[in-house]
């Protein structure tokens, strides 16, 4: 039972049976449980959700990733690493595929205020999900591209659409004669009589000293560094074995072959060896 004391304080009655009185009384009395009391009751409440923004100057951005646009609100004492967990929130793209770029590739080590980000400032991701990695989809014309190139393997490149239009205006009056079976160094003059992929009349003059290759139509000469040649492909001209056909790849693909057509077979292996680097042995 509690009971009034001399308008002083209240005194209650614990459970162990003893009598405390609030107020100066009791402190006197039992001044270190009065002294924990006190503490405990001023301490702040502890939150179970983890740390969070209340009370920090917060900002709001705008995340742009994959022609979508997201509001962000996040704290300015946040870090660059801070910000992709948020962005993975927002769009599921893991925090170790993203790009975030603000004035530059953001750093993951250092807050938003250092970096100096502004309130409304555009926050620019660039990455792809897993699921996006995954299912990566082929242009339909590369497929179609492929399939072609698969179907024209299977074929001799002289039977091909592309080659055979020049082909079939038949072989050049003008044409170099041919040693079939034999393999000769370079003429001294230019290689001439021969037909390019439109129709043309074409030469060719290997300058050694300059290390070119000099390929002439009746309108222009190009002047190409030997070494910028990926690659030569030959095939004997069907029908016509003692003649080929010949591609210089002038590019990384096999769409800058530069064809020539109606090459002297003697001629063909010389061609390859200087162009590939192998002329000093002849």
């Amino acid at each position: 039972m509690a009971s009034q004391c001399g308008g002083e304080g209240i005194v209650m009655e614990t459970e162990d049976g003893l009598e405390k009185e609030c107020g100066s009384v009791y402190e006197e009395r039992n001044p270190e449980a009065y002294e924990q009391g006190s503490q405990t009751d001023s301490e702040t409440p502890v939150s179970n959700g983890g740390e969070t923004d209340e009370g920090k100057e917060m900002v709001d951005l705008k995340i742009i990733w994959n022609k979508n646009k997201y509001d962000l609100k996040i704290s300015l004492d946040g870090t660059g690493a801070n910000l992709k967990e948020r962005i993975n929130s927002l769009t599921g793209l893991p925090p170790a595929m993203q790009k975030v770029m603000y004035k530059g590739l953001l750093p993951e080590d250092k807050t938003l205020r250092e970096i100096k980000v502004t309130n409304g400032a555009k926050i620019m991701v660039v990455g792809s999900t897993i699921n996006d990695v995954l299912a990566v989809n082929t242009p339909k014309e590369v497929i179609q591209q492929e399939v072609k190139a698969e179907e024209n393997k299977k074929e001799p490149l002289c039977q091909q659409k592309q080659h055979r239009k020049v082909l079939d205006k038949g072989k050049p009056e003008d044409i170099m004669p041919s040693l079939k079976g034999t393999k000769e160094r370079l003429p001294t003059v230019p290689l001439s009589g021969m037909y390019n992929k439109s129709g043309g009349k074409v030469r060719l003059t290997f300058k050694l000293e300059q290390d070119q290759l000099w390929i002439g139509t009746k309108e222009r000469t190009e002047k190409i560094p030997m070494g910028s040649i990926k690659n030569v492909v030959n095939e004997p001209i069907e029908g016509h074995e003692d003649y080929y056909m010949m591609a210089f790849q002038l590019g990384p693909t096999e769409a800058s072959q530069y064809w020539v057509y109606w090459v002297p077979a003697q001629y063909v292996d010389a061609i390859k060896d200087t162009v590939l680097g192998k002329w000093q042995y002849f």
